[in-house]
């Protein structure tokens, strides 16, 4: 009777998301994050697997290869501070739509280029935009979830971008092997080409599903929108419980922010173009001011450890992993002709070797490229990421194991880092 009372008179967010339950909503949008999380894997790493049939056909060197690997990670970078300021101040909801969508507008745009120049371009604007998704909707889903569900959403993240990671080498191995070549006016298409243009798939279906769900809940909150918050709670409490929003028990909602619905009501009417323009200036300030406590006490000294954590994490892994589909194509050169040695060191002067043959040569070359075979040890790295993630995924429900697992991780890795240089 106690906790009825309580959440008819004002409930915080925590209570308003409990009594939603966990239900058919929230498998709806753990589906629809699955696409948004591929889509990042699709877009740091499809090139890898485009680059050793791609340079045949552009004539690429290996700083150009080095280049269209970074290049999408430079796109990343830069955009990293703004998305999460629209995040913060327009909603989640609007960066996971239009991100969506304009990054598999750019992805489609790198699938017509004809030269490496053009591929660059729409690869930084394919980074520059693909940021804002990913980063938003760990914080998405989150922030649908109460307590008990949350700490197992960070594990179903890392499980569906390792379901990705694996889904872009069986693709590789069925479609880059085929032989595809047509014009349309001046322009030429290949086989990987149509790759490219498969991978924007996950980007357009995300932006495509998540016009279907709500604003964050939480962030509506936060921004003091009590309003629309208890409208979008109702809406998860309806689908989840299959009763009808009014039987919904929480009425009114608290926290520390102050009720102002019906001050932002009366500024989304706004229609002239200089109250539209302070409205955003407004905005920019307060995201602002969000985050100056980053460069502060206590926060500046963990966030730097983090970072520093985070920044060689992806080093190790981005180093091996972004040359892989490359190295593993020209060891199964290597051994069509013939090599005994292909080590890493022979794979490396190998492909020093490759630029100075002669066109015939090279087409040869390139043809070798082209075989299932070269891809199946990428499906095989692939797969033992995918299952070794699912073997620890119930150990992390024991303290212990939850505790030094990041430790234990960051050892392994390191390990094969070096193991590989060797």
């Amino acid at each position: 009777m106690g906790d009825r009372g309580k959440t008819e008179e004002g409930a915080d967010f925590e209570t308003a998301i409990a009594e939603c339950g966990f239900g058919l909503f929230n498998v709806f949008i753990l589906f629809s994050a699955v696409p948004c999380l591929a889509a990042m894997v699709f877009s740091a790493s499809a090139l890898s697997y485009v680059m050793p049939s791609a340079e045949c056909d552009l004539n690429l060197t290996l700083v150009q290869k080095g280049m269209l690997n970074a290049v999408t990670y430079g796109g990343m970078i830069l955009s990293a501070v703004p998305w999460g300021f629209m995040a913060d101040t327009f909603g989640r909801r609007p960066v996971l739509i239009s991100g969506g969508w304009l990054d598999g507008i750019f992805i489609l745009c790198a699938a017509l280029s004809q030269d490496t120049l053009q591929l660059m371009i729409f690869k930084f604007f394919d980074g520059l935009i693909i940021c804002g998704p990913f980063a938003v909707v760990v914080s998405y889903l989150a922030e649908f979830h109460g307590k008990k569900h949350r700490p197992y959403i960070m594990l179903f993240v890392g499980l569906a971008v390792s379901m990705g990671s694996m889904m872009l080498p069986f693709l590789a191995y069925f479609l880059m092997p085929v032989s595809i070549y047509f014009k349309v006016g001046s322009l030429e298409f290949r086989t990987w080409h149509v790759f490219l243009a498969i991978s924007a798939i996950p980007s357009l279906l995300s932006g495509f599903l998540h016009i279907f769900l709500p604003e964050s809940p939480k962030f509506l909150m936060a921004q003091g929108n009590y309003n629309k918050a208890l409208k979008s709670l109702q809406r998860i409490y309806q689908i989840n419980k299959r009763k009808s929003r009014d039987s919904y028990p929480v009425k009114h909602l608290s926290d520390v922010v102050p009720d102002r619905s019906e001050v932002l009501e009366q500024k989304s009417r706004a229609s002239s173009l200089k109250e539209r323009f302070q409205k955003t200036k407004e905005k920019f300030l307060e995201g602002t001011r969000q985050i100056k406590p980053m460069f502060r006490k206590p926060y500046l000294s963990i966030s730097i450890q983090v970072y520093c954590l985070h920044f060689c994490q992806i080093t190790c892994v981005n180093s091996v992993r972004l040359w892989l589909p490359q190295i593993f194509a020209t060891m199964h050169v290597m051994e069509a002709q013939g090599f005994n040695d292909t080590s890493m060191c022979a794979v490396v002067e190998h492909n020093n070797l490759a630029m100075t043959l002669n066109q015939e040569e090279k087409k040869m070359e390139c043809d070798l490229r082209h075989s299932p075979d070269s891809y199946l040890d990428n499906i095989t790295v692939s797969g033992i990421g995918l299952l070794g993630f699912i073997l620890i995924f119930p150990l992390l429900r024991i303290r212990l194991v939850a505790h030094h697992i990041l430790k234990v991780r960051s050892f392994f890795q390191s390990t094969y880092f070096c193991k590989e240089i060797i």
